[in-house]
């Protein structure tokens, strides 16, 4: 179950699940849903840089306990489940989630106001990444690393809770950089009268992603059979 962007690279099959966990880490970075658009905004309200390294905490907090609910249903279920049928399930989740994202998404979102507590913080950073299946996205190089069967599993102590936890740390702290690049280039420097004309459609790329992981999934599954 070697990540697709490792195919031909040369990247040894231990090393890609790592490397997709920190570059889906940058790509969760970059969605102002993911946090950096809120600790720009507390920023602004309070006391500058200072807020936005504290809104950090949160932010990752609340979006590692998302990842975690779902890799933990991932780990249980592949106990009890056969690889194959749990990479189909995975992949079936994938797909409906990104055709749900892609058509129903962007209506009634997570409503939490633009300067909320830090708690409040966390538990918005915890349903938005719940509502954008930020954890499902991770279930590929998840399986990767930590069910049996897979190369890089072999090496990392397979199903082990600790490789999970450090490859859900791997991703936060790759995504809490960007987010702290973002929020920091935006309060210093860029502002956030750019969103207007210059933001792409990360909600359609959201979609993309999901249901590229789910195909990769799916594929793999069949390749099994």
């Amino acid at each position: 179950m070697e990540p697709i962007f490792a195919l031909g690279l040369g990247i040894p099959p231990q090393a890609a699940p790592w490397l997709a966990l920190a570059g889906l880490g940058a790509f969760h970075g970059v969605n102002p849903a993911m946090g950096w658009l809120f600790a720009v905004a507390l920023g602004l309200h309070r006391d500058g840089l200072r807020t936005i390294g504290i809104a950090l905490l949160p932010i990752a907090l609340g979006h590692a306990a998302s990842v975690i609910v779902v890799a933990a249903a991932v780990l249980a279920l592949g106990a009890v489940v056969e690889p194959v049928w749990l990479q189909a399930v995975c992949a079936a989740a994938l797909l409906g989630w990104a055709g749900w994202h892609a058509l129903w998404g962007h209506r009634g979102r997570v409503r939490y106001g633009m300067t909320t507590g830090l708690l409040g913080l966390g538990i918005w950073s915890f349903l938005m990444a719940s509502a954008h299946g930020a954890g499902l996205m991770l279930t590929p190089a998840l399986m990767s690393l930590c069910l049996t069967g897979a190369p890089a599993a072999e090496l990392t102590a397979s199903g082990s809770a600790w490789v999970a936890l450090a490859a859900i740390g791997v991703h936060t702290a790759a995504m809490l950089a960007v987010i702290g690049a973002i929020a920091v280039a935006v309060h210093q420097w860029i502002g956030l009268a750019f969103l207007r004309h210059g933001w792409i459609n990360l909600d359609l790329l959201w979609s993309a992603a999901l249901g590229a992981a789910g195909l990769w999934l799916l594929t793999d599954a069949l390749g099994w059979i």
